[in-house]
């Protein structure tokens, strides 16, 4: 049995599965799904979990060799909400551009992690290293 960690048998196999430069995006609340991509709901509330504490949560066992973020985060959001995701995402390039474009990249990850996260372009793709 688990005693620590990621304790989802769900996140545990996903996260087992995805390799050297294959997408795992982790996303908002209302963020849309997609038929061919494999999708965890973790959402349970509002802000329950964010989008941040699953990001806290699979790096030390994730290495992230770059993440991408819709441009628009910045526009939308507080300096302190952009330095808590800048700390959230320490030493990992992070390349920004439209939230369009973010999102047509989502087809190629090997899944999605749904939270209940109500940040406003809150969206983390990221890029195993």
């Amino acid at each position: 049995m688990l005693i620590r960690g990621i304790l989802n048998p769900h996140v545990l196999s996903l996260l087992a599965r995805v390799r050297h430069t294959n997408r795992l995006v982790i996303a908002d609340r209302g963020f849309p799904s997609w038929p061919g991509i494999e999708t965890i709901d973790l959402s349970l509330v509002d802000d329950v979990p964010t989008v941040l504490q699953v990001l806290a949560a699979i790096r030390p066992n994730f290495v992230v060799g770059r993440a991408w973020m819709a441009e628009e985060f910045a526009g939308q959001n507080t300096a302190s909400v952009r330095e808590l995701f800048a700390a959230g995402l320490a030493g990992v390039e992070v390349v920004t551009l439209p939230h369009l474009e973010f999102k047509r990249l989502v087809p190629g990850a090997v899944g999605l992690i749904r939270t209940g996260d109500t940040i406003q372009y809150g969206n983390v793709m990221l890029e195993s290293g």
